[in-house]
């Protein structure tokens, strides 16, 4: 199937980027990737009628440190944060989600920016992102504004952009402690959608009990679900495998999958709850220096 007419413009710096989106409005859609928007368009799934191609701004293709944060831009391809040393030494559960996302061609192509604005609720990032307690940049002609990713994330692909506004970065809280995380995910060949993802991201405060607690679902309802209560229950315990598993029941119980050809939703849930319980055990691990 062939994607309805479209316009089409290609700016060299986010100004003009910026002005088109804010001249067209609904009309306009920011190309980056387009690994998921350009499949939607040939379903006919979706239909702008401008494409504002932002792969000429270079300025936004960055991965960084800065102000206490790792900085990721909008056209900073899935395979430049599998290979990145900066994010497999500054975060644990994004160096162990960046190789599961899709397959090679995806990877090169796609983008952190795009995928996290896409809210796909079988896409990986966003669960990662939940589990992190990420911030999304959002920039258009009139200003910037930073939103938390949990508001950033509304529903079944719906996000809380604005018209004329666009994700420009994503921000992830450098760690305040000994810290560590996991990204597990279970597909049926590589490339697949997640039967189910769970992330996870666990910081130790000076005590050794838990400072934080990330949770992050993903494919199990409609959206990618952070598991607050789980979160909030582990917050100053001690970590171990009674708290994991107390955790783990609260995910499971916490989720809303389908039955479908990937799977019926009770053995969804045991997967869930048995990945809740290995990736706080990775990270445990990782955070006393034990893996």
């Amino acid at each position: 199937m062939y994607p309805s007419a479209f316009d089409y413009s290609a700016p060299e710096t986010l100004d003009e980027a910026l002005a088109s989106l804010g001249e067209l409005g609904d009309e306009g859609r920011v190309l980056a990737g387009g690994q998921s928007l350009i499949p939607m368009m040939k379903l006919r799934l979706a239909a702008p009628g401008h494409l504002v191609d932002i792969n000429g701004v270079s300025e936004l293709s960055y991965i960084r440190e800065q102000n206490g944060h790792l900085a990721v831009g909008a056209l900073a391809r899935h395979a430049d944060l599998a290979a990145s040393d900066l994010v497999s030494s500054s975060n644990h559960t994004m160096a162990s989600a960046a190789p599961w996302i899709s397959d090679p061609l995806v990877r090169n192509r796609g983008t952190l920016c795009g995928s996290v604005a896409h809210c796909d609720p079988e896409g990986d990032w966003n669960s990662v992102m939940l589990a992190v307690g990420a911030s999304v940049v959002a920039r258009s002609a009139s200003g910037e504004r930073t939103i938390p990713i949990a508001d950033f994330v509304v529903d079944f692909f719906t996000n809380s952009l604005e018209p004329g506004e666009m994700v420009t970065e994503v921000r992830v809280p450098a760690y305040a402690g000994p810290a560590g995380g996991a990204y597990l995910k279970l597909e049926r060949k590589i490339g697949d959608y997640a039967t189910v993802g769970v992330a996870t991201h666990l910081v130790l405060d000076a005590a050794g009990n838990v400072a934080e607690a990330g949770l992050g679902l993903t494919a199990v309802h409609g959206h990618n679900l952070k598991v607050t209560e789980a979160e909030d229950m582990m917050a100053g315990q001690a970590p171990g495998s009674e708290l994991f598993a107390e955790a783990a029941e609260i995910a499971a119980r916490a989720c809303d999958p389908d039955s479908n050809v990937r799977g019926p939703a009770g053995y969804k849930r045991a997967v869930v709850a048995e990945y809740t319980r290995r990736g706080f055990a990775q990270a445990l691990a990782q955070a006393r220096g034990e893996g």
